[in-house]
């Protein structure tokens, strides 16, 4: 699996950088530390499980990888914007981020919010003038990618994950902000991924329910890890969901229900990929993954 990954990682880091190098020689008169602060926040590690869940289902469905390139790169840009502002003081005030100073730490506050708000903007520039897809087909993604990332997906979300502190909520309301905040952009990259398919309005519903349960796989397992494991492993301060008071699934539910909990989404997230007829050994396997991940 992890040669797959890695060679999806690869892809789309070298389209980003291409991207960041172009935006840099195209534009002279922009400050050279904007671009800079851009390429340190957006190339700094990431795992890009975002970007090989859309290339898999993809070439699982026999679409060209040149078809996907933008799409990955502007949910990539998407992700990373998000955390360079949840790093920022008034968010969750983080110091570190895979393993690196954060933005704002490296740089300053303000850079740091006007890198996010550029890595934003760029995501919607880079799918609006691909060429390699079709016009329809740009005006989907970019229609699936700003709900995901928007109101009523990962800013809700992260807008209820703020409201939520200190306080205790109920699984259901847990389980929508989570949805939200993190399941929307990885339901999303499924979706993305399949866009240029003749089975996408077909597959469309269920790779919406799949994406659905890897989402909160992810998050679950991401606040077990909160608690288990520790900051050099995870590249980010350890304990901080503690700290800050969050709703996360060990408070509610206790952590080895957690685990279980965790364990029956990705047992269903399988069951789900079993029901799509989509041969792809690759997206088993990550999405196993995901549960035994330990940052």
């Amino acid at each position: 699996m992890q040669t797959e990954l890695n060679r999806y990682r690869l892809r789309v880091e070298n389209q980003l950088e291409t991207i960041l190098e172009h935006e840099k020689n195209a534009h002279p008169n922009i400050p050279k530390t904007l671009i800079d602060a851009m390429t340190y926040a957006t190339l700094n590690k990431g795992k890009r499980l975002r970007p090989a869940l859309l290339y898999a289902i993809g070439e699982a469905l026999d679409i060209p990888l040149k078809k996907m390139d933008a799409a990955a790169c502007a949910i990539e840009l998407i992700h990373s914007y998000s955390l360079v502002h949840d790093d920022l003081p008034a968010m969750d005030n983080d110091d570190l981020r895979r393993g690196q100073p954060t933005c704002h730490i490296q740089y300053d506050e303000a850079t740091a919010i006007l890198v996010g708000d550029a890595q934003q903007t760029l995501a919607f520039q880079i799918l609006s003038q691909d060429l390699n897809v079709t016009d329809k087909n740009n005006l989907l993604l970019i229609q699936l990618l700003s709900q995901a990332s928007g109101v009523a997906g990962m800013i809700g979300g992260q807008m209820i994950d703020i409201q939520s502190e200190g306080k205790s909520i109920g699984l259901s309301q847990l389980k929508t902000l989570h949805q939200l905040k993190t399941g929307a952009l990885i339901k999303t990259a499924l979706l993305m991924g399949a866009v240029s398919s003749p089975r996408y309005a077909a597959l469309s519903k269920p790779l919406s329910e799949l994406g659905e349960n890897i989402g909160l796989a992810f998050q679950v397992q991401d606040d077990i890890l909160d608690i288990e494991s520790d900051s050099l492993i995870l590249g980010k301060p350890q304990g901080s969901d503690i700290e800050a008071d969050k709703s996360t699934y060990p408070k509610l539910l206790g952590l080895e229900a957690a685990k279980q909990y965790r364990d029956a989404l990705i047992v269903n997230a399988q069951k789900q990929l079993n029901t799509l007829h989509i041969d792809s050994p690759f997206l088993v396997q990550l999405i196993e993954y995901i549960a035994k991940r330990k940052h």
